[in-house]
């Protein structure tokens, strides 16, 4: 595979003959952007040979294929956990794959397929249990053992995402606190969260994608492994590529492969990868040589629940470093979900395993694509919104009304729930059977002093299932539904909810 970019400066067969020889110039990430801040691209790119990069990070789309070898009598497995994990079984008979967010049927999301997988690297027993669907070659119907990595005959770490070139950071413009795969985000632009290793990304350091392929020889949990092709999600156009890979786990080392569970989100493997970076070209030595000044990402507002989050600021990875950015003129707080610290170590291995000549390079036999379309998954069956299920008869009071007036409204009408609007119709406020009761109770007059001024609202295009979270979180029983002006349209409550539910299984049974 011929490279894409400049003049050649030295051929991967050059490089491995260095190797061997032990006289290779080799400098991790940091060291060859210092190097090139110093004295220079051009001469930087004379001198080195290879640059190595590290990251290590929660990458959900990781697992790990998994051969038990036959039992006697023999069983078709149609079911399996390990550690009450459950793996997926779609395979042959003894062939399982275990993904690092699969979570187990007892513990719930604190222990979770990327533990299992911690778990078997560390050497520790791991329970298999397995229902079989009986044949006459597979007659055995049940199973319970415990194995090790030892005695499985392959047990293969193959992650189908890995290792983004860059990642959004992540803020939250709300009130309330949000826990998402990106951490904990605190209210009202409380703190930003990001992931990735900036100049020290395999990805960041070849943006042009000219020396990584299907093929190439990487560091890889501790272990060595390959890239065997581009990730899913692999979006070049964004500058957001991934990486599929594969390794022995036989060869890894829980140093580099964590279990972890995010808080209140779930389950995730902390996974270690680093690729080396041949210096074939002075084109490949500039995007080398960038520094986390010169690498952007965007801190999205993850406040939206929608897949075109806002973009809050445009970030540097020097700045998201520093530990803190600025926001709307605040200073706010900014931490990793990436293990920095892990990075430099990973770079700094594999640079010792190329020096010792324990690593040598390998051409891609195909270089990742520089060019895929991106494109989200369209819902085509009409999803209910909250037009379709709210009620726009709406009975509601102006904060000057009494109090037991509204009380009669409420008895009269059957309703639970009484916006407060001014004479346009705008949202001021609301109050609700409860609180009617209890302004009755302590003889309060006006709605102006019982109603809720903070009031959680929905808005008529959104989908059901996300309104019906929010009345959820927010332990309600309804929420006015306004426009982008907070004019009050309808309101949505659970009993319109659980009709379009039995609307929903009276169509399944016809």
């Amino acid at each position: 595979m011929e490279p894409r970019g400049a003049e050649t400066l030295r051929t991967y067969e050059e490089i491995n003959e260095k190797i061997k020889r032990g006289d290779a110039v080799v400098m991790t990430a940091d060291e060859f952007v210092e190097y090139a801040e110093r004295y220079g691209v051009e001469k930087a790119a004379e001198e080195v040979d290879v640059v190595t990069t590290g990251t290590f990070g929660a990458m959900c789309s990781s697992g790990a294929f998994i051969n038990f070898g036959h039992a006697e009598p023999p069983i078709k497995m149609w079911r399996c956990w390990l550690n009450d994990v459950p793996a997926y079984k779609g395979l042959a008979a003894v062939d399982v794959y275990v993904g690092a967010t699969a979570a187990s049927e007892t513990r719930g999301i604190d222990y979770g397929g990327g533990h299992v997988i911690e778990d078997l690297v560390s050497g520790k027993e791991v329970e298999l249990r397995a229902e079989g669907w009986p044949t006459d070659c597979y007659p055995r119907q049940y199973i319970e053992t415990v194995i090790t990595l030892d005695e499985l005959n392959q047990a293969v770490l193959v992650n189908p995402r890995n290792a983004y070139q860059r990642y959004a950071a992540a803020t939250n413009s709300t009130d309330r606190i949000l826990y998402t795969y990106m951490g904990t985000l605190l209210p009202n632009y409380g703190n930003v969260m990001y992931s990735g290793s900036g100049q020290l990304n395999p990805l960041s350091k070849d943006r042009n994608y000219e020396t990584i392929g299907i093929g190439t020889r990487i560091f890889l949990g501790g272990g060595i492994g390959y890239i065997i092709g581009e990730g899913t999600q692999h979006n070049p156009k964004a500058g957001m590529g991934t990486l599929m890979v594969r390794g022995d786990l036989k060869q890894m080392s829980a140093k580099h492969l964590r279990g972890a569970t995010v808080h209140r989100y779930g389950s995730t493997l902390y996974v270690g990868v680093g690729v080396p970076i041949p210096l074939i070209n002075r084109k490949v030595a500039e995007t080398a040589a960038t520094p986390d000044e010169e690498i952007y990402t965007e801190i999205l507002d993850y406040g939206v629940p929608s897949r075109s989050r806002p973009v809050v600021k445009k970030v540097s990875y020097a700045e998201l470093k520093s530990g803190s950015v600025e926001i709307q003129g605040e200073t706010v707080k900014s931490s990793a979900m990436s293990s920095l610290p892990q990075a430099v170590e990973i770079a700094e291995t594999l640079k010792k395993w190329i020096e010792k000549g324990d690593f040598t390079l390998t051409r891609p036999a195909e270089l990742l694509p520089t060019v895929r379309e991106f494109t989200p998954l369209e819902v085509k069956r009409y999803e209910p919104r909250v037009r379709d299920v709210m009620t726009r008869q709406v009975i509601s009071a102006k904060p000057t009304d009494d109090v037991k007036a509204v009380a009669q409204l409420i008895v009269k009408h059957g309703v639970d729930h009484i916006p407060i609007v001014r004479g346009d119709g705008k949202l001021l406020g609301i109050v609700t059977s409860w609180d009617l009761a209890k302004a009755l109770a302590e003889d309060k007059h006006t709605l102006q002093e019982v109603m809720t001024s903070r009031v959680i609202v929905a808005k008529p295009d959104e989908a059901v299932d996300v309104v019906a979270r929010r009345l959820l979180q927010y332990k309600i029983s309804g929420m006015p539904v306004v426009d982008e002006e907070l004019k009050v349209l309808g309101i949505v409550t659970t009993d319109d909810l659980a009709k379009l539910v039995r609307g929903r299984r009276q169509g399944e049974t016809r």
